[in-house]
């Protein structure tokens, strides 16, 4: 009979073992860079983001804690390529290792670079950068709300610039951080206070040239929130000409640069008196030319009007032309009117008064025998439309018996039993007098 034979020497429980294995893949690899496709990204309400990490053959489960996530430059997503930082560790309970992210970074461009392209999608998408939101600029701003560093080039460009194209405008500096830790609150800070005061027209944002790095805080969220709640209409003027911010697409107009905005903000007082003299020359010149045409019309007016005295005159002389004419032409028509009776007169003596009244009398003899044969005519088509129309009467049919039936009140003619329901009231029409009754039953047949 065969026996087994038991090594006693060593023996793990699955938990032993699976700590001793923990023991020695933290102790062998504490920190190590690791690149992949991040997949299954997920942040649950704890704030900690749990995801895999791919590459061509293989895959691991990560974690980023919540308190590392806060050092972050831009937000991860499914099908990203990162590089970072990682600690190995594996989870006692389920036994299946997993690295856990002290730093992360997109393989390639830079976190500041995606972070900008991931925020300037999320505020295109908001609305943020439509044009229709955009406020107009007071073409003659009596104030001006400049927000940059107290020390910096910017201020003094700007100040340059407006003591030079608009000396009447008043500039007031709220100085703030541009870069470094705070300021970004600062710049909103600030933003809400030049709001809050209501006495400038005009908001300018500025800064000088620098790194990605240098304008992070103009790419931040909450400076981009703060320019687009601003009710005073806000000109960027951040870095060179080449660069652009998330401040810039959200501000009402963007300047290349600082004393670009300044320049766009106020108008140049000496090239406004320019075009004014320009204008006033212009308009002098017009008038005086409209004048002499007038004149002209005037004079051309005058030569053509009479006065009344002359009008009256002519008017009399037309019209004792007019009377003249007449007069003659009365005359004339007398004439042809006595020459015409004469005619007819002379007419009437010819005519032997004998022969005229017997053909007078044989005319009235012909006419009265005429007219009695159409007066018996029409006397007998009377009698044959009066027969007829006496046949065909309601009233002759009733004297056969028949009746008429009329709804009540309506006095609606009844032809089919349709028209009337149980309980309706109805008048029969006889020959003699009406009778008034009520549907107790309809037939259809």
């Amino acid at each position: 009979m065969m026996t087994t034979k038991t090594h006693t020497s060593r023996i793990y429980t699955v938990s032993h073992l699976t700590r001793e294995i923990k023991t020695l893949l933290e102790e062998r690899f504490p920190f190590v860079w690791v690149s992949g496709e991040i997949s299954n990204y997920a942040v649950p309400a704890s704030g900690h983001s749990y995801f895999s990490l791919k590459d061509a053959k293989a895959v691991i489960n990560c974690a980023m804690f919540k308190g590392q996530k806060r050092m972050l430059k831009f937000r991860p997503e499914n099908g990203m390529k990162v590089m970072g930082m990682a600690r190995l560790s594996l989870y006692e309970p389920r036994g299946s290792y997993q690295l856990i992210f002290e730093h992360m970074e997109p393989e390639g461009a830079g976190s500041l670079q995606v972070a900008f392209e991931q925020l300037k999608e999320k505020l295109s998408a908001q609305g943020l950068f439509d044009s229709s939101r955009k406020k107009a600029l007071p073409f003659f701003p009596r104030k001006i709300h400049v927000i940059t560093s107290g020390t910096g080039a910017a201020v003094k460009d700007i100040m340059h610039i407006a003591g030079r194209r608009a000396p009447y405008c008043h500039l007031e500096i709220i100085p703030v951080k541009v870069q470094g830790d705070g300021s970004a609150d600062e710049i909103v800070q600030a933003l809400k206070l030049a709001n809050q005061r209501k006495d400038s027209d005009v908001i300018i944002l500025a800064r000088g040239g620098g790194s990605l790095e240098d304008l992070e805080s103009f790419n931040s969220e909450a400076v981009a929130m703060a320019i687009a709640a601003s009710k005073i209409p806000v000109v960027t003027g951040v870095g060179h000409e080449t660069d652009f911010t998330i401040a810039d697409f959200v501000s009402d107009l963007r300047a290349p640069t600082p004393s670009g905005a300044a320049e766009i903000a106020l108008p140049d007082a000496a090239e406004l008196r320019h075009r004014i003299s320009q204008t006033e020359s212009r308009l002098t010149r017009a008038m005086t030319h409209r004048m002499i045409v007038l004149q002209q019309r005037l004079d051309d007016l005058h030569s053509r009007l009479k006065s009344p005295r002359q009008v009256m005159a002519s008017q009399r002389r037309r019209i004792k032309e007019l009377t003249g004419r007449m007069e003659g032409a009365m005359e004339m028509r007398l004439g042809h009117s006595r020459e015409r009776v004469q005619w007819l007169s002379q007419g009437l003596k010819n005519h032997a008064p004998a022969t005229d009244k017997q053909a007078i009398q044989y005319a009235l003899a012909q006419l009265h025998i005429h007219m009695k044969h159409r007066l018996a005519q029409w006397e007998n088509r009377v009698n044959s439309a009066k027969n007829n129309l006496e046949a065909l009467s309601p009233k002759a049919i009733l004297n056969r018996g028949y009746g008429m039936v009329r709804t009540l009140p309506d006095q609606d003619l009844v032809t089919d039993h349709g028209q009337v329901k149980i309980d309706d009231r109805v008048e029969i029409i006889l020959s003699k007098g009406r009778l008034e009754t009520r549907v107790e039953k309809i037939n259809n047949a």
